[in-house]
């Protein structure tokens, strides 16, 4: 599936950046492009003196975007810092976020070895992804354990942060059918029935009173595993682009992407074992459809100034619009039961 957000690095690029991070005279002995991810651009560098990095550089400035997405390379260096302390993540080297250098926002971290979940799966037996879910469940519950100033995106160029996590995801909600409009986006379902349906969970929303950290793309594409001979294990959690502070519960949609985390037995005993608190309550079973309605929607709305093309993209599309009609039909009958 081709992008064309994400822009070729130059081999000058590649030397200015290290130069920044670790000072002159550090030499590339080896470097190779990591074309898995679709936004960024991803190089996997060894370096005299300082070992194996990976070095993320963002899109052009100029690069049409989606509103959440202005500096999200910013977001990812501050979930980094403290989740670091909780859960196994690259280590922060450096972020360069002048510019001068190349031009674009870049991290420097260390090298996982590990091979993504989503890349390993057909390899793993039931009992093994169990445990390996179990485990999952223990270190997000661990994340969930990291409290913010106010709710939403941190990056103040987004707008889309305040202090009550009702308002503040509505917010974020237009925002991405705001964005559907500017990129003349065809969705399935009107926008104005989306808002109706999103503002009657207001309740449901204003149970949430603690802004927490929450990564938002934890599928098994950014979960890295170590195959090694003692048996797979979690090596660490990547790409925390899309990270906010809110309701923790809004992990749980990536976690279970197209499906219900509360039937992965597994992964909800973990959590709660290493101190995750869940009730699937009525009002929380709510949240999470409405969470999924929202990742849906940039899933489909993205799509665009993106430039996704090719058969997967076109597969991919039609599921999501499967995915966001169900969820919002889901929500519909959850909301006239109230009535």
């Amino acid at each position: 599936m081709h992008s064309r957000t994400r822009q070729a690095v130059s081999g000058e690029e590649l030397s200015a950046a290290v130069c920044e991070a670790f000072g002159r005279g550090t030499a590339i002995p080896a470097a190779r492009e990591l074309t898995d991810g679709m936004f960024n651009a991803v190089w996997l560098m060894e370096l005299d003196r300082v070992g194996v990095v990976v070095l993320k550089v963002a899109p052009s400035p100029d690069m049409p975007l989606l509103t959440y997405e202005h500096h999200i390379m910013r977001t990812e260096a501050l979930f980094l810092r403290p989740a670091a302390n909780t859960a196994p993540m690259p280590a922060l080297h450096h972020a360069g976020f002048d510019r001068i250098r190349i031009g674009r926002d870049f991290l420097v971290t260390s090298a996982l070895r590990g091979t993504s979940w989503h890349r390993a799966r057909k390899r793993l037996t039931s009992p093994v992804r169990r445990r390996l879910r179990h485990e999952l469940g223990q270190l997000v519950a661990g994340l969930h354990q990291i409290h913010g100033p106010a709710f939403g995106y941190p990056q103040p160029e987004t707008g889309l942060h305040g202090n009550r996590w009702a308002e503040v995801f509505l917010t974020m909600l237009d925002a991405v059918l705001t964005d559907a409009e500017r990129f003349e986006v065809s969705l399935p379902v009107p926008p104005g029935h989306v808002r109706e349906l999103a503002a009657a969970q207001v309740p449901a929303l204003d149970e949430v009173i603690t802004p927490t950290l929450v990564h938002f793309d934890l599928w098994e594409g950014n979960i890295v595993l170590d195959t090694g001979a003692a048996g797979p294990r979690i090596e660490g959690l990547i790409d925390a682009e899309r990270a906010f502070w809110g309701d923790p519960h809004a992990d749980f949609v990536s976690l279970a992407l197209f499906d219900d985390i509360e039937k992965d037995a597994a992964f909800v005993a973990g959590y709660r074992e290493a101190g995750g608190q869940v009730d699937f309550t009525p009002r929380l079973r709510r949240r999470l459809t409405l969470y999924q309605v929202y990742l849906y929607l940039i899933m489909i709305v993205e799509a665009v100034p993106r430039g996704y093309a090719g058969p997967r993209h076109l597969v991919t599309q039609r599921f999501c619009r499967h995915k966001l009609k169900d969820a919002l039909r889901t929500l519909a009958l959850a909301t006239g039961a109230d009535r």
